[in-house]
Formats: C-alpha cells, structure tokens, sequence
C-alpha cells in the first residue's frame, strides 16, 4: 500500500476514534449499529480525504509545471 494511503487511512481512524469517543447518545446503540458507524465513519472520511488530498496533488503538479 503506498504510504500515502496508508497515513490517510491512520488519519481517518484517528478521527473516526476521537469522533465515537466525543459521541454522546442518549441511548446507547447495539454492538452492531457501534460497528456499522464506525467502519462507515472511516470510509467516508477515508474517501474525502483522499479526494482532497489527490485533487490538490493534482492541481499543485499541473500548476507547477
């Protein structure tokens, strides 16, 4: 995997961690739904991340030339 996906995909478990530990629902889900929003958490914010990171990669290189 190349390391750049590989710090995205840290970075997107660190928020999704830090996101599930500030949440506060009144009523506690099931393990299930638990996992569910966590794994979907990180690929959402793993997808976004990346699109970012590559647009702006893309546009840098295209300007810079």
């Amino acid at each position: 995997m190349k390391k750049s996906l590989l710090n995205i995909l840290v970075i997107s478990l660190a928020l999704t961690i830090i996101g599930l530990l500030m949440d506060s629902d009144p009523k506690e889900p099931s393990m299930l739904m638990r996992f569910a929003e966590f794994f979907a958490m990180t690929t959402l914010l793993f997808v976004l991340i990346s699109a970012l990171y590559y647009t702006a990669n893309f546009a840098y290189k295209k300007i810079a030339k």
